[in-house]
């Protein structure tokens, strides 16, 4: 057995490697999938010149997680979601109440948003329109309402885990794309404005989803099911590259949503 392997390996980026079965992501027993059609495992089906929208929980790249690593994995999405628009989407199907507690929030919006933006339905916003002493108090933007998202739900479980999930490149060069660097330059802030919050760079470090790889994973304007798979293990080998080159950040995960910590440990 190699044990480096396991642990932080010099000169590794995220994504050099993919973990087997999960990796250490499932050190977290309950997972919170927070995101749009992309975390539902939406398809699109076509047929006499009538376009379906059809969201399949069980291939969302979140359950393919959870099938791997044994742990139990929450959809907190819906096919459409914004940041916006999620609270009230939350509050009604009880997302915030106690036994949807988890020690794992991954929240990968920000696509529709953007669609808003460019249709002059919203402001995207930018970091100073976060109150981090009272979320409520948050600007009415794109960036307003997530940093609301985060720090509801760390009021909730305050010692969670947090993975705010960046969009990846497609290739080309469009406003779109622009407002995709800025939302992940955005996710990057956020993660250092509130404690336990880390990035999965996709924007960074996934492979470029250009019309090849689209030809592989997509199905007409969503992913196809091989794409949900191949997105699950991005997403878990990302945490896993996380925990191992973090050790001392997670070293109290097992105690997160008790009231028992250990003192000689961060916590």
């Amino acid at each position: 057995m190699d044990i480096q392997q396991y642990m932080k390996l010099e000169g590794e980026r995220p994504l050099d490697s993919i973990a087997q079965n999960g990796g250490f992501c499932g050190i977290f027993r309950k997972i919170a999938c927070i995101g749009d059609s992309l975390s539902s495992g939406e398809f699109q089906s076509y047929e006499n010149d009538t376009h379906g929208y059809h969201d399949f929980y069980d291939y969302s790249w979140g359950q393919y997680m959870a099938r791997d690593t044994g742990s139990t994995v929450y959809n907190f999405s819906k096919g459409g979601m914004t940041a916006k628009e999620y609270d009230r989407f939350a509050r009604d199907k009880g997302f915030f109440d106690d036994q949807y507690k988890s020690q794992a929030y991954i929240i990968a919006l920000g696509v529709n948003d953007v669609s808003r933006v460019l249709k002059g339905e919203l402001e995207f916003g930018e970091l100073s329109d976060v109150d981090l002493t009272d979320y409520a108090k948050n600007r009415g933007t794109f960036v307003g309402y997530y940093a609301k998202i985060i720090a509801k739900y760390q009021a909730i479980q305050p010692k969670a885990k947090f993975f705010l999930v960046t969009a990846p490149r497609d290739g080309s060069e469009s406003e779109r794309q622009t407002y995709y660097d800025k939302h992940a330059e955005v996710l990057r802030g956020l993660a250092e404005m509130f404690p336990n919050c880390y990035v999965i760079d996709l924007r960074q470090y996934a492979p470029v989803y250009d019309a090849e790889f689209k030809r592989n994973f997509f199905l007409s304007g969503h992913m196809n099911a091989a794409g949900y798979r191949l997105t699950a293990l991005m997403i878990e080998s990302y945490i896993d590259y996380l925990i191992r080159h973090n050790p001392e950040d997670f070293t109290q995960v097992s105690f997160i949503g008790t009231p028992y910590h250990n003192a000689n440990a961060k916590w």
